[in-house]
């Protein structure tokens, strides 16, 4: 198998990217395709030799160490947008990483950018054995139970590395992270078909990142079918600041935006507070606060382990830049008061056995908000339940009902309190400790939880955890605006061709300057 990785995420037009890598045959063969509503080969590459190089034990923190084998130049005529990597070697093996292709600085630039949630892709990635969720190899082949595996998670992620296959390439067919059918009566919860699953191994994490085959390409598939133009960045380019998005009527986070960094977040909100538009069509949106090192090199994501495990965190003086979710207390920064919504407040649905009967459609109450202008939705409409809509993971914030009948905010850590509430849905962070099942879905650390969503733990508050809800909602924010679906599963309904999905979508883009 040819392996290999590149320098950078994202590049100019005119600018080269350069390729390190290792394969037992040589030579190899690149090819360059860019991916949207089609699949189309911008270049081909013969004859690169590569060296059959050794993988250290360390790869996934510290990288391959890898010589140059090739670099290529982005092509002027290149149009901005994910470019999927190939490299074939002889008998028919291959392997594909990719690049974002950013549009040239002197070009119009679209009314639109779509944020690639590149920084999820390497949080996710567990080439070399371990990513920030669990040691992957060793849970697959059996040496490391479930808990064991999570327990072994790393913090240190390398971006010199090459990424797992299923993330970057799944199967064609390969099922998305929702239970399709409501589970029958006496039925486990499982959210794929039993053949497809002896017949690739998938690992539990490789339907949770990327871009090929899931929400990005299904989004920008969708702008393309539409004639809607969009340009791109990654994550890390918000790295530079603010500037980068300066100029675009709206800013599109789509599917998993799940890491963010401090500088990308403060990008982000300068650009809101500025006048910009921020439409979030992702769920689990900035759960998780990260830091880029080593020049770009290292993504740092201690997670749940980083009051104890990051070595900026024991220092009062750099516990700012330390690693946790933001929602932390002593980072006094929780990601509601830019999305509007959390995880903390809304979890799973139709994933396992959370909400695992639920209709996966979003419960309309606000059927006057310009987001449902010409949609003919009215007043307990479900949206979205054949698509399914709702699924994976789902943002929301604490509720109660007004005296108009109507879903209002309720307080929660950092949500606006003028937050417009468009439609709900139940959702859950666990599964019920009364099931039979082995869980898929198990509570993770429900105590921080508790004292991140309602500023103590007990055990009225853990349980409150249990209960929560999917919303949909807009909230104004400086000279700004902010849009959140508040489910990974939005560009799902538009690949479905669901006509409520669609109009929703059009409002929003339309109302922030895109249509």
């Amino acid at each position: 198998m040819p392996w290999f990785y590149t320098d950078r995420e994202s590049a100019f037009p005119g600018e080269q990217v350069v390729l390190f890598g290792s394969s037992e045959v040589s030579p190899c063969r690149l090819r360059v395709h860019r991916v949207g509503a089609e699949r189309v080969c911008v270049a081909t590459f013969e004859v690169i030799d590569l060296p059959n190089a050794p993988t250290p034990k360390d790869a996934d923190r510290h990288g391959c160490g890898w010589p140059e084998v090739f670099r290529f130049e982005i092509g002027e005529d290149w149009k901005t947008g994910y470019y999927d990597l190939e490299l074939s070697a002889p008998g028919g093996t291959s392997s594909h990483h990719f690049v974002c292709v950013k549009r040239a600085p002197s070009a119009p630039r679209a009314k639109a950018v779509m944020v690639l949630n590149t920084n999820t892709y390497q949080a996710y990635n567990y080439w070399g054995g371990a990513n920030s969720y669990a040691h992957v190899d060793k849970l697959m082949s059996g040496e490391l139970s479930p808990e064991d595996a999570r327990d072994a998670a790393i913090g240190t992620l390398s971006r010199l590395r090459p990424y797992a296959q299923n993330l970057m390439a799944p199967p064609d067919d390969a099922p998305r992270l929702v239970n399709p059918q409501p589970r029958a009566k006496g039925e486990p919860g499982i959210p794929f078909d039993l053949q497809w699953f002896a017949q690739h191994r998938p690992s539990p994490y490789d339907g949770s990142a990327g871009f090929v085959g899931k929400w990005e390409q299904a989004f920008a598939t969708w702008c393309e079918a539409n004639g809607i133009e969009l340009d791109y960045l990654t994550d890390h380019d918000l790295e530079a600041g603010v500037d980068l998005l300066r100029g675009y009527p709206a800013v599109l986070l789509v599917g998993h935006s799940e890491y963010w960094s401090q500088n990308e977040r403060e990008a982000i909100e300068a650009y809101v507070d500025a006048g910009g538009h921020l439409a979030i069509f992702s769920g689990n949106t900035a759960y998780w606060k990260v830091r880029w090192e080593d020049e770009g090199r290292t993504l740092i994501a201690h997670k749940w382990k980083g009051e104890t495990e990051d070595p900026l965190w024991a220092d009062v003086a750099t516990r700012q830049e330390a690693t946790h979710l933001w929602s932390h207390p002593e980072f006094a920064r929780p990601e509601a008061e830019i999305t509007g919504l959390s995880f903390i407040y809304g979890g799973y649905h139709r994933l396992g056995l959370c909400v695992a009967r639920g209709t996966s459609a979003y419960t309309v109450y606000d059927d006057q908000h310009w987001a449902l202008a010409d949609t003919d939705l009215y007043y307990g409409d479900a949206v979205g339940g054949d698509v399914p809509l709702l699924g994976y993971e789902n943002d929301g914030c604490l509720l109660r009902f007004d005296e108009r009948g109507l879903p209002v905010v309720a307080g929660g850590v950092g949500v606006p309190p003028d937050l417009s509430i468009i439609a709900i849905a139940p959702a859950t962070l666990a599964e019920s400790d009364r099931s039979p099942y082995p869980p898929i879905i198990p509570p993770e650390q429900p105590g921080m939880l508790a004292r991140c969503a309602f500023g103590e733990d007990s055990e009225a508050n853990r349980e409150r955890l249990m209960r929560g809800h999917a919303v949909m909602a807009s909230f104004t924010r400086g000279d700004g605006e902010v849009f959140n679906a508040g489910t990974t599963e939005w560009a799902h309904g538009l690949a479905a061709g669901d006509p409520f999905v669609d109009q929703i979508t059009r409002n929003v883009l339309r109302r922030f300057g895109v249509i």
